[in-house]
């Protein structure tokens, strides 16, 4: 089977090389292709870098790996998108993204690029899972190894499911994982943008740690209590829920 391998950290990223060894390591032919910069927070954007409709890409190695491997001027999205429809060699079996630097939880998952270039590829009809390992804002040591060691858990039982299912997977960045639990999304992320200061022609944002209670049973609060999250996701769809009578009209 053939996985395609991509991030939103960018080809220099530490957790694109652990995504890339554990999906090898799991009998997969490999091909990388990345973004040449940080693409963070790019959803599941098409847009490249640059207007006049080519997509630049350059040949790259990853060290101790034997992978085609590419930097692509342009956002996971994207880049899922163009290898779906036969880029860089062929359509791949399944589409693997990250390890992204930090969490991917709760609904804030809509903003993520990691997690977009994986509901870029079920829009088209193959399976796909992201991978983020839960490093804070206070940046301590990223234990990539522990988040490889989910991957090559979670990665055999993906491939026996139905075609283009999607799965998001959050990694706990602690030695002992207590294991793995299904979860549901939390209201919001571990993280969230806060206006600071407004100015007359611009507006500061950062970045702090959501302070509402934790609901058993979400991402948040089984990563919290150190398991590794597996959560099924599904790209746009109707929402029959909410289609009241239309207005008659014209009348």
């Amino acid at each position: 089977m053939r996985a395609l391998i991509t991030n939103d950290d960018g080809i220099d990223s530490p957790g694109l090389w652990t995504l890339a060894s554990a999906a090898a390591e799991c009998g997969l032919e490999v091909v990388v292709a990345a973004p040449s910069a940080q693409a963070s927070g790019t959803s599941a954007s098409v847009a490249a870098v640059g207007g006049n409709g080519r997509v630049a890409s350059e040949r790259r190695t990853l060290p101790g790996l034997d992978v085609e491997a590419y930097a692509v001027a342009a956002h996971p999205g994207l880049i899922s998108l163009i290898a779906c429809r036969g880029g860089f060699g062929g359509k791949p079996d399944v589409v693997l993204s990250g390890v992204n630097l930090g969490a991917n939880v709760g609904r804030a998952i809509l903003h993520s690029g990691t997690v977009g270039a994986a509901l870029t590829a079920h829009l088209n009809d193959v399976t796909a899972m992201a991978v983020s390992l839960d490093v804070g804002l206070d940046a301590p040591e990223p234990l990539w190894d522990k988040a490889g060691e989910v991957v090559r858990v979670v990665l055999p039982a993906l491939l026996e499911m139905p075609a283009a299912t999607v799965l998001s997977v959050n990694v706990p960045n602690v030695v002992d994982v207590r294991g793995l639990r299904w979860a549901e999304l939390a209201r919001f992320g571990t993280v969230q943008s806060r206006v600071d200061d407004v100015g007359d022609n611009e507006v500061e944002l950062v970045h702090v740690y959501n302070e509402e209670s934790l609901v058993p049973g979400t991402d948040t609060a089984l990563l919290a209590d150190g398991f590794a999250t597996v959560t099924a996701l599904r790209s746009v769809d109707r929402d029959v829920s909410s289609e009241p009578a239309l207005p008659a009209w014209p009348a």
